[in-house]
């Protein structure tokens, strides 16, 4: 049976050593609430090398902006994690980290919001987007200036809060008054109160600050497509609080354009995290960067892709949401133009043939086998992971032969 295809730097590796040793990279998202992207590498490893026990593996753990993007950028680049005090999204006290990395020459802050603001900080029974509040990432971000550090990546994804980004604004100092100059309370409901925003008390170290937004959605503020109808509802919010939480964000996008910063309510990513996209925008002058693509270029993932066989990624689920802008959509982007195949390891696959082809997908697996619950399914990854890489490579080898 024909071998599979491989490259120029391959082939002379082959030359020279006589043997033909297979090379994957190993670029997945982690399995929420299941196990960190180094965790799913170490299972995809395992899985390989009961296969292809000589193979030549480049793990390199994935993030989009969103939760475990600090470890794969701090396994990529180094730096060291700090810890702050800061209050959760209900206020409570808890002690967040975040890290300090050199990026081009600077001290960089690397802020993942869901540390402080974060949905799995709260107990599903007390989510309410209505209360929650971004208060804690502002602290994160003073810790951080306190430190002389003036450049940050603000990581936007996992979210609990749909204030957009109005607490996290107040911890650095931006009055948000009501009609009798008082300061609104934490959470998006409030919002529908804001009057007037006061920036002088703005903590003035902002303006010498560059920020970046790493972010993996390019939804707008309000509307259809908000952040308050797409991302409420897994917040916690019921049809009646989206309503009234959009026409919240709506009057903050009045104000905020009132004040004389920049009208965002249609920004690309204004939406993103419950609208902290717009806060960022507005009053921190951040520009927009795609978070996968900022993770593919720290890592060298391209670089890494020279000589490969395949690729092989993964998320929690597979789905519609995959096509705008998550891990395995830049990975797929990445390896098309290399000319490797892509195969994915989800949680979940609810995507079309179509849909497969237009992500540069080979091929996706499931990872469950059949019916389980939700706490099997996340006790049993690790071991499934690896028993489907070990049947991915088992195919691998008939096609060899």
């Amino acid at each position: 049976m024909e071998k599979l295809p491989k490259n120029a730097d391959k082939d002379a590796e082959i030359a020279a050593n006589g043997v033909d040793i297979m090379k994957f990279v190993l670029a997945p998202d982690s399995f929420k609430g299941s196990l960190s992207a180094e965790g799913v590498c170490r299972a995809m490893e395992g899985g390989i090398r009961r296969v292809f026990p000589e193979a030549l593996i480049e793990a390199v753990p994935m993030g989009d902006g969103g939760e475990g993007t600090m470890a794969s950028l701090m396994s990529a680049k180094g730096g060291r994690k700090a810890r702050a005090a800061a209050l959760d999204p209900l206020g409570r006290e808890i002690e967040a980290e975040y890290g300090i990395l050199e990026l081009d020459g600077s001290p960089t802050a690397y802020i993942e919001m869901a540390a402080a603001s974060g949905l799995e900080l709260i107990r599903p029974e007390e989510r309410n987007p209505l209360d929650t509040s971004t208060y804690g990432t502002g602290q994160l971000i003073r810790h951080a200036l306190d430190q002389g550090i003036r450049r940050f990546i603000i990581g936007l994804g996992g979210s609990a809060t749909n204030d957009g980004g109005a607490g996290m604004m107040q911890a650095l100092g931006l009055r948000l008054l009501d009609g009798q100059g008082r300061e609104l309370p934490p959470g998006g409901a409030s919002l529908l109160k804001l009057e007037r925003i006061d920036a002088d008390t703005l903590d003035p170290r902002i303006r010498e600050s560059e920020f970046t937004a790493a972010c993996d959605v390019t939804n707008p503020l309000i509307g259809p497509n908000g952040a308050s109808r797409v991302f409420g509802p897994q917040k916690g919010a019921s049809p009646g609080d989206v309503a009234l939480l959009d026409r919240a964000l709506a009057r903050y996008a009045d104000k905020i354009a009132e004040a004389g910063f920049p009208d965002v309510r249609e920004a690309p990513g204004s939406g993103a995290a419950g609208g902290m996209g717009a806060a960022l925008l507005a009053f921190l002058g951040a520009r927009m960067l795609s978070g996968i693509e900022m993770v593919l270029e720290a890592t060298g993932f391209r670089g890494l892709l020279s000589g490969a066989d395949l690729v092989l990624t993964g998320e929690g689920r597979l789905d519609g949401q995959t096509l705008q802008g998550k891990v395995i959509r830049g990975v797929c982007r990445a390896a098309r133009e290399a000319g490797v195949p892509v195969v994915a390891l989800c949680g979940s696959v609810n995507l079309t043939g179509g849909q497969m082809d237009e992500l540069g997908l080979a091929a996706c697996f499931s990872l469950v086998g059949g019916p389980c619950s939700l706490d099997e399914a996340i006790s049993r990854a690790e071991t499934w992971i690896a028993d489907r890489a070990e049947q991915i490579m088992r195919l691998l080898r008939v096609r060899m032969q």
